[in-house]
C-alpha cells in the first residue's frame, strides 16, 4: 500500500495549495476567483504532482497529474495548456516506456477538454461534480490498461487501488470545494446587490419625503394666494413662505447631487484656517443659542487645493452636528496642523458621542443619529466632498464623552 499512501500525501499537498489560493483570493477581495490565480494553482499542482511522483522503476513513474488537468480543463477551460505542460514536464524525466502512453493520453485530453468545457458549464453543480469524477475514473482505468500493455510486470493490486480510488475521490472533493466557493460568491454578490437596492429604495423614500414636505406647504400657500380678497401684506408674506419652502426643496436636491456625483467646480488655493474662521462666523448664532464655547488653535500655515463653496458646505455640516450634539451647552475645540504632506483638522466636541456601530454607519444613505430630526444627507455630503478633495476622515467617539473628527487633506505648496 506504499503507492496509495504516497498518493494520499500528494493529494494532501494539492488540497493545502488549494486552500492557500482560496485564502489569497479572499484576501484580495475580488468578486470571483480570477483566471490568473486559478492558472497559477493548477500549474503549481501539476509541478507538485511530478515532484512527488512515485518511481516504480527507472523511467516509470506514477502520479496524480490527471487531477489538476481534469479540474482545470473542465472548470477553467485551460485543459489544452495544462495538457501541454504535463507532456513537456514529463519530457524532463526522460523519454522512457511511459512517455508514449502519456503523450497519447494527454494529447487526446488536450482536444477533449477544450471541446467539452462549454457543455460542462451548462450542467447543474451536482452533474458537474459527477461528470468530473466519471472522467477521472475513465482516465485512471485507461492509465492502468496502458500500464498493463506496456509493462505488465509493474501492475500490482496496490496500483489498482491507488489509481481507481484516490484520483476520483480527489477530483470529487476539489470539485465540491470549487462549487461550494462559487455558490458562496454568488450568494455574496446577491446580498451586495440586495443591499444596494435597499439603499436606493431608502434614498428614494427619504428624498420624496424631504421634498414632499416643502412642496405640500408651498402648494397650500399657493391656494391661499388664489383668494381674491387677500390683502397685499398677506400676499407678500405667503410669497416669501412659498419661496422659502421651494429653496428648502432645492437644498435637498443639491445635497443629493453632491452625494451622488461630487464635483469640484472651481479649484482654488484655500487657507484652511481662514476658511474655518469664516464657517465659525456663519455658525456663531447657533453656538450662542446652544451655549457652546468654541476654542480654536489654528496653524499659521496650511494651504490646500479645493472648491471653497464645497469646503464650507462640508465643515458647516460637521461643526453644526457637533454643536447640536451639545443641546445643554459644552465646549467645541477646533485645531489645524500642517506638515510637509498633509493639512489636518481636528474637531472635538463634548456632546452625547456615538457607539462603534453608529460610527461605522456614518455616511450610509440616509442614516442619521438624530433619529426623526435628521435625514443623513449632511454626513453623506461630508464624506463625498472629502473624497472628491482627496482627503481622509477618521472618527473617534464614546457615548457621553464626545466625538473627535480628524480630516486630512494633501497640502498645496
Amino acid at each position: 500500500m506504499d503507492i496509495a499512501k504516497h498518493f494520499l500525501f500528494n493529494f494532501a499537498l494539492l488540497f493545502i495549495l488549494l486552500f492557500v489560493c482560496l485564502v489569497w483570493s479572499e484576501r484580495s477581495r475580488t468578486k470571483r476567483i480570477s483566471r490568473a490565480n486559478a492558472t497559477f494553482y493548477f500549474v503549481s499542482s501539476l509541478l507538485v504532482c511530478f515532484s512527488f511522483s512515485y518511481e516504480v522503476s527507472d523511467g516509470f513513474r506514477l502520479d496524480l497529474r490527471n487531477i489538476p488537468v481534469v479540474i482545470g480543463g473542465l472548470y477553467m477551460g485551460i485543459g489544452p495548456m495544462l495538457s501541454i505542460v504535463a507532456i513537456m514536464t514529463r519530457c524532463l524525466f526522460g523519454i522512457g516506456v511511459g512517455f508514449l502512453p502519456n503523450l497519447l493520453l494527454y494529447g487526446f485530453l488536450l482536444v477533449f477538454l477544450w471541446k467539452i468545457h462549454p457543455w460542462f458549464w451548462k450542467q447543474t453543480p451536482k452533474n458537474r461534480i459527477l461528470c468530473a469524477v466519471i472522467l477521472t475514473t475513465i482516465i485512471s482505468f485507461t492509465s492502468l490498461i496502458c500500464i498493463s500493455l506496456v509493462s505488465p510486470s509493474y501492475l500490482r493490486g496496490d496500483i489498482w487501488i491507488a489509481y481507481m480510488v484516490i484520483p476520483p475521490f480527489g477530483v470529487g472533493l476539489i470539485a465540491y470545494c470549487i462549487e461550494f466557493v462559487r455558490k458562496h460568491l454568488l450568494i455574496h454578490q446577491h446580498l451586495v446587490k440586495t443591499k444596494k437596492l435597499e439603499a436606493v429604495e431608502q434614498m428614494g423614500a427619504a428624498i420624496s419625503h424631504e421634498i414632499r414636505n416643502p412642496l405640500t406647504a408651498a402648494l397650500g400657500f399657493v391656494q391661499l394666494l388664489q383668494e381674491e380678497d387677500l390683502d397685499v401684506k398677506k400676499r407678500n408674506l405667503y410669497l416669501s413662505l412659498v419661496k422659502g419652502e421651494l429653496e428648502s426643496a432645492e437644498r435637498v436636491i443639491q445635497d443629493y447631487l453632491t452625494f451622488s456625483k461630487p464635483s469640484l467646480h472651481t479649484l482654488e488655493k484655500l487657507n484652511v484656517s481662514e476658511e474655518l474662521a469664516h464657517v465659525l462666523t456663519i455658525l456663531q448664532p447657533l453656538t450662542n443659542q446652544n451655549s457652546v464655547l468654541v476654542n480654536t488653535k489654528f496653524s499659521s500655515t496650511g494651504y490646500i487645493k479645493g472648491d471653497r463653496q464645497k469646503f464650507h458646505q462640508c465643515f458647516l455640516n460637521i461643526i453644526k452636528n457637533a454643536i447640536e450634539s451639545m443641546p445643554s451647552g459644552g465646549c467645541l475645540y477646533i485645531e489645524t496642523a500642517a506638515n510637509s504632506t498633509l493639512v489636518t483638522i481636528h474637531i472635538k466636541d463634548s456632546g452625547v458621542g456615538m457607539t462603534r456601530e453608529q460610527i461605522e454607519r456614518l455616511g450610509e444613505p440616509y442614516y442619521s443619529t438624530k433619529e426623526a430630526k435628521g435625514t443623513g444627507l449632511g454626513m453623506m455630503v461630508v464624506f463625498s466632498i472629502v473624497k472628491a478633495m482627496k482627503g481622509t476622515i477618521q472618527i473617534e467617539s464614546e457615548p457621553e464623552k464626545g466625538t473627535v473628527f480628524q480630516i486630512s487633506f494633501p497640502i498645496h505648496n
